[in-house]
């Protein structure tokens, strides 16, 4: 059952753990490579707070972002500044997005998101919690996929397994991670089971992992589409 308070609480343990840690950084940190290709850390600073400002905009019934390329040029500007300046820039986004949160409001109404995309307001704090434990665990700094919270890693895991159901360039796949069971993939061909810990699956479902480390079974790994 999805609880979007319970998940603002979430996020907000979660944004205080990734300001704690870019709190932490030097100065020349912004301009060093995060994991994510062609990405600096200012620029995952950057994304993580323009991306608390758009799903503000769902949760009021504007447009996520007025277009791609205005999502792309608002991170290109804001990837170059300062450290204090990132830092007081997620801080006041963070804030926000809370605030947005916090006004009473019908949580099953339909709301949308990018390229069409809707989805239950309800749905929309837990998909901003998404993007900050993933990108803290992008920006390389010593968090792992390992130190995200267990109930925030199995709900990530159905999430993306529910997102490749019905894909029908990925075989029918039973997915194993510490007595958790998932099914995704398409209904066509015969059924490929992968299996190791729930960082690992949950690494190779976000593209955050090649998956080398997973046991498969029934054939090769298979390729899931690009989130």
């Amino acid at each position: 059952m999805i609880d979007p308070l319970s998940d603002l609480r979430s996020l907000r343990e979660a944004t205080d753990r990734l300001l704690t840690a870019v709190s932490g950084l030097d100065n020349a940190a912004p301009a060093r490579p995060s994991r994510l290709p062609g990405w600096t850390i200012g620029h995952v600073l950057a994304h993580i707070s323009r991306n608390a400002d758009a799903l503000v905009n769902v949760l009021e019934g504007r447009p996520m972002y007025v277009s791609g390329e205005a999502r792309e040029a608002d991170i290109e500007r804001d990837a170059p500044r300062p450290l204090a300046e990132q830092l007081d820039d997620l801080r006041a986004a963070a804030a926000r997005f809370q605030d947005a949160g916090a006004v009473p409001a019908d949580w099953d109404r339909t709301v949308e998101l990018r390229n069409g995309v809707t989805d239950r307001a309800a749905r929309v704090p837990f998909r901003r919690l998404i993007e900050v434990e993933l990108h803290h665990v992008d920006l390389g700094i010593g968090y792992e996929l390992e130190d995200l919270p267990k109930e925030f890693t199995q709900r990530e895991t159905d999430f993306l397994a529910q997102r490749f159901r019905g894909a029908a360039n990925v075989p029918p796949t039973r997915i194993l991670a510490a007595g958790g069971e998932w099914r995704t993939g398409g209904d066509e061909g015969p059924e490929v089971t992968v299996s190791g810990s729930p960082a690992d699956v949950l690494g190779w479902l976000a593209g955050r992992r090649d998956g080398a480390a997973l046991e498969v079974a029934g054939g090769p790994l298979p390729t899931l589409p690009p989130l």
